[in-house]
């Protein structure tokens, strides 16, 4: 199984950090972000992975380079300004995820989800793993009942940003760029999408207030 770590956002809301720096760049307990998440994958068995970039993408790509520092084969996949969303950053990298279900990540979460756990999953479709609802969004996104996610049900989750698709989920989408939730919805409606629910630690590190929280976190 591969992976692709989603990296091209402009991190509006962590400004003024990401008008110089990528906010997978930036740092929290002492290492980039996006380390964690490529010494967490080089840990749980992946080796091969995939990061697309757009807003200051040079500067990711110079400082991680092939990935041989944790043991993994990193390749890029550049879009254009403005990025293509999570749908198109994913269907344009598509050649490079190979034609077996693929590991995606959100490059601004910090989590323990042990990753090994995805390697197990046989996914036909779709699989998202979901957390209990933080703070800031209390109302979550979507339910879980018998292993598939749905929505218009309670109790409610909140999508954590790790997901596996299989290739063929793709096959429909459109060019250019777009969000994945919406196909998301179509496939939940056609019970196409299965998923587990995490307790343990998880961060969205969207904004300001969020990253010092994490910082606190790992002091």
């Amino acid at each position: 199984m591969r992976a692709m770590i989603l990296a091209a956002g402009r991190g509006d809301r962590l400004r003024p950090l990401t008008d110089t720096t990528p906010k997978p760049l930036l740092e929290a307990g002492g290492k980039l972000l996006i380390e964690y998440h490529l010494e967490n994958l080089a840990k749980a068995g992946f080796r091969e992975v995939v990061i697309n970039l757009s807003h200051l993408g040079e500067k990711i790509r110079d400082t991680l380079g092939n990935g041989s520092a944790w043991e993994l084969h990193i390749r890029y996949s550049p879009e254009p300004p403005g990025a293509l969303g999570t749908g198109g950053g994913i269907k344009q990298a598509l050649p490079l995820l190979g034609e077996a279900p693929f590991a995606i990540i959100n490059g601004d979460v910090f989590t323990t989800y042990p990753l090994a756990r995805l390697r197990a999953i046989k996914c036909d479709h779709s699989h998202l793993v979901l957390v209990p609802n933080p703070p800031h969004n209390p109302k979550g996104d979507f339910a879980l009942q018998g292993g598939y996610v749905i929505e218009n049900t309670e109790p409610r989750y909140t999508f954590s940003g790790i997901s596996i698709y299989h290739p063929r989920f793709f096959d429909s989408a459109p060019t250019g760029s777009f969000s994945v939730v919406p196909m998301l919805q179509a496939a939940m409606a056609l019970q196409q999408v299965t998923g587990q629910l995490y307790k343990g630690v998880w961060h969205d590190i969207g904004t300001l207030e969020r990253l010092d929280t994490l910082r606190d976190h790992l002091v």
